[in-house]
């Protein structure tokens, strides 16, 4: 109710701004064909001067009360009222419509950028379903409880995260990712708020209440990105609080100083002083480098990226190095059976000796042997289990001792073993002391991983991979992808240090990015320069620790947040540029007479109205 008013109030706003210019227009052209003189002139123009800024008027009397006086109202009021003093009525009315109709037509680019950032993250829902005495009941999500089970139709939003319990549906996520492909959902599925349900019928047991699911911290992260501006935007804010004063001081020099000087009337430099103060009202900086920003973070949402403000646009748009972990950022993180090499035995044996011996554990290596076993295992077969940390697994099967793990296990137990040199995670086996063969284990490469190195060698200096994994894997995934620097076998804390040794030897003004899969990388997604976690759908903890979250998995969405974040950085610098040297030979042209108050309006709201179209083009790349 208190959206659909504040709506109400919006549009009939604009319909009095609307009319109040369009009447202001007609008096003005009545009083300029009926040819008033005298009083009735000053009285009919003063009518239209009020009709037109009376806002702007009480704006400025507003702000000088709350010691803000240096702003664009100030510097409108005070030339045109200048203008009224030596009788030059048309001009000033003429200032305050223009500059009315300037800023209706700022307003409107701007409110077109914000709604269509808005639709970007359309996600918020509007209500959940809870069944009550066998009827659906809509319900606010914020009232939902842990553990309760709503119910999500075809075409209605996801309201809160949670385990599907009934039903298969297709959902679109593409609000979230960016990727218009469906997700399928059925029973034991997590579902994420914020997804559409496209079609059938979901129940939902709600495993977050509404304040800590994923829409909500989503749209929490994009509702305060504007609060963490970038150097460039402090730079404005600064700047536009001395520059005010500076032109207003300048003002009062050329209108009394050029008189003392070269004996010349006052009234000539009186009225090139007022044209002064129009040109400089510095709001086309003010609105379009804050707009352009805003326009670049909502291209990213478009696309599943979420940056967390300007600042971080600002950085992303200088890459030195861009830094990997590899297990889930450039691999997908799913442990295959790629080799199975016996001795002495079949590969069918092999298989189930080591799918029997990790039957009991729970890592990626140990699963992934059972599901290429495949079969049911006989629980009852295997005995006295005895995992060897970092190492492996000792058990009996069947009478047998067993022996499954890493060369270190081998070398423990005096196996004699042919030691492999290969990518991937190799599970030695021995059986009563004999070595029996081994498995290769890998992590497959993502399919876009490749092209995302070749454009970010590119862009970046250098590409680089910092992972827990072993050297010869490592090395493996870098020589497959194009990366020339690794490093392996790295402690979480030794990640962090090698991090460091980048960002000190980092070229001047440039950053060290970081991308991991945001789970296990927390203290190296802080310490970076920019910290992109990947591959994040529902996760808090990547959402919280990273600087920019990248909602699917894709590594080619890396290289798109770093050309959104240049062609960002670009528009910004354009407008700074422009805006500042159109005023400034402006400035030069009123203060010597050349151009008039008229001129100087049209120069001043075209700035402004050019740069933000300008900023606008950050919402397509």
């Amino acid at each position: 109710m208190c959206t659909h008013n504040h709506k109400n109030t919006k549009n009939i706003n604009k319909q009095l701004q609307i009319t109040k210019i369009i009447f202001a227009l007609i008096l003005f052209v009545f009083a300029m064909i009926s040819g008033v003189t005298g009083t009735a002139e000053f009285f009919v123009f003063l009518i239209i001067y009020i009709t037109a800024g009376g806002d702007i008027v009480i704006k400025a009397i507003k702000n000088i009360f709350n010691k803000e006086i240096f702003d664009e109202n100030f510097l409108m009021v005070i030339a045109t009222l200048g203008a009224f003093a030596i009788k030059e009525y048309p001009e000033a009315v003429m200032v305050m419509i223009l500059y009315q109709i300037g800023e209706f037509l700022q307003d409107k680019a701007v409110e077109k950028s914000r709604k269509s950032i808005s639709e970007l993250m359309d996600i918020r829902p509007d209500y959940a379903n809870i069944e009550l005495n066998g009827k659906l009941v809509k319900t606010n999500p914020s009232d939902i409880k842990i553990g309760d089970t709503i119910t999500v139709k075809a075409g209605e939003k996801i309201p809160l995260d949670g385990t599907v319990t009934e039903g298969h549906a297709y959902v679109d996520t593409s609000a979230l990712t960016g990727e218009a492909i469906p997700k399928e959902l059925q029973p034991g599925s997590q579902a994420i708020s914020g997804c559409i349900n496209t079609n059938g019928l979901l129940k939902i047991k709600v495993e977050k209440e509404f304040e800590e699911s994923t829409v909500a911290k989503i749209l929490e992260l994009v509702e305060h990105a504007g609060n963490k501006k970038a150097k460039t935007e402090n730079f404005i804010t600064k700047f536009a609080r001395y520059y005010t004063p500076a032109v207003v001081c300048g003002a009062l020099i050329l209108a009394f100083l050029p008189p003392i000087l070269f004996h010349t009337g006052l009234e000539i430099w009186f009225k090139r002083a007022l044209t002064f103060l129009v040109i400089s009202c510095p709001c086309a900086l003010v609105i379009s480098v804050p707009l352009g920003f805003f326009a670049g973070i909502g291209r990213a949402s478009k696309e599943g990226i979420l940056i967390k403000g300007a600042c971080y646009i600002e950085s992303l748009s200088k890459p030195d190095s861009v830094v990997f972990d590899k297990t889930g950022t450039l691999t997908k993180g799913t442990f295959k059976v790629t080799k199975i090499h016996p001795v002495n035995i079949t590969e069918e044996e092999l298989l189930e000796i080591c799918a029997k011996a990790e039957n009991y554990s729970s890592h990626p290596i140990a699963v992934s042997l059972k599901q290429a076993y495949s079969k049911e295992i006989n629980k009852k077969s295997v005995k006295n289990i005895e995992e060897i940390a970092g190492k492996g697994v000792k058990a009996e099967i069947d009478g047998d001792t067993i022996l499954a793990g890493n060369a270190s296990l081998m070398d423990m137990f005096n196996i004699e073993y042919t030691k492999i040199q290969t990518s991937g995670t190799i599970v030695y086996a021995a059986k009563n002391k004999k070595f029996i063969g081994y498995i290769v284990i890998s992590d497959e490469i993502k399919k876009d991983a490749k092209s995302a190195i070749t454009d970010l060698n590119k862009i970046a200096k250098q590409t680089v991979i910092l992972t827990g994994d072993s050297k010869s894997t490592a090395e493996h995934v870098a020589q497959s992808l194009g990366i020339k620097k690794v490093f392996s076998e790295l402690l979480p804390a030794q990640k962090v240090e090698e991090l460091e040794k980048l960002i000190e030897n980092k070229d001047k003004n440039k950053s060290i990015i970081f991308v991991g899969d945001g789970i296990n990388d927390a203290p190296v997604l802080t310490r970076a320069d920019i910290g992109i976690a990947m591959g994040v759908l529902g996760s808090d903890a990547a959402i919280e620790a990273a600087d920019a979250v990248i909602m699917d998995d894709k590594p080619t969405k890396i290289t798109k947040a770093i050309l959104i974040a240049k062609k960002t950085m670009s528009i910004v610098k354009q407008n700074i540029v422009f805006a500042l040297g159109i005023k400034a030979l402006f400035l030069i042209l009123g203060a010597f007479g050349i151009i008039t108050m008229w001129g100087a309006v049209f120069a001043d709201t075209g700035v402004a109205l050019l740069s933000v179209l300008n900023s606008l083009r950050a919402l397509k790349v």
